[in-house]
C-alpha cells in the first residue's frame, strides 16, 4: 500500500468529487447511475440501478451497464493502489469474462474482494519493471442476495519507464 492509497479512496468515498470525475472521465457510467457504496484497501462494492437509461427492451439492466459496474469494482481497487505510485504504473483491461444467472430487474451490487492481488502484482511489477497480470471477480446480486451475474476483468500493469 502507497502512502496515497488511503487519501485516493477518501476521493472515491466524497460523493461530490467521485460524480465529477464520472462526469468528466466516465460520462456513460455517470447517466447509467453507476456508483461506489462502499470501499476500502481490500474490497469495493458498486451498485448500478434499473432505470430508463441502463434498461434494455427486455425489461432488465443492459449488459453493458452491469459489465461497467462490474469493471469498476476491480478498477476502483487498482486505482487506489496505482494513485501517485512512483514510478508511474499503466493499467489496462485486456480481457472481460461474464457469466449471467438472472434479469437484473433492481439495483445490482458488484462486490470485488481483490484488494490485496492488486496491491501485490502493483509492487511487483514496480520493483521489477515487468508487466503483471491480475484477473479479479466481481459478483453481481441484487437487493436480496440473489446472484445476477459473475464477472471476470483482467487487467495489465506495466511499470512506466522513467526519463533519467
Amino acid at each position: 500500500m502507497t502512502p496515497y492509497t488511503d487519501k485516493f479512496i477518501q476521493l472515491m468515498k466524497h460523493p461530490v468529487k467521485f460524480r465529477m470525475f464520472l462526469l468528466f472521465r466516465l460520462p456513460a457510467a455517470f447517466l447509467a447511475g453507476v456508483r461506489i457504496r462502499e470501499v476500502d484497501t481490500k474490497r469495493c462494492v458498486v451498485s448500478v440501478p434499473y432505470k430508463w437509461l441502463s434498461q434494455n427492451p427486455f425489461h432488465s439492466t443492459y449488459f453493458a451497464c452491469l459489465s461497467m459496474a462490474a469493471e469498476m469494482s476491480t478498477g476502483s481497487l487498482a486505482m487506489a493502489h496505482l494513485y501517485k505510485s512512483n514510478p508511474a504504473v499503466s493499467m489496462l483491461v485486456v480481457k472481460v469474462e461474464s457469466e449471467y444467472f438472472k434479469k437484473a430487474t433492481a439495483r445490482t451490487y458488484f462486490e470485488c474482494v481483490d484488494g490485496k492481488l492488486f496491491e501485490n502484482a502493483i509492487q511487483e511489477t514496480m520493483n521489477t519493471g515487468e508487466a503483471r497480470i491480475v484477473t479479479a471477480q466481481s459478483i453481481g446480486t441484487d437487493n436480496e442476495g440473489n446472484k445476477i451475474a459473475e464477472f471476470y476483468i483482467t487487467w495489465s500493469f506495466k511499470a512506466k519507464k522513467t526519463n533519467a
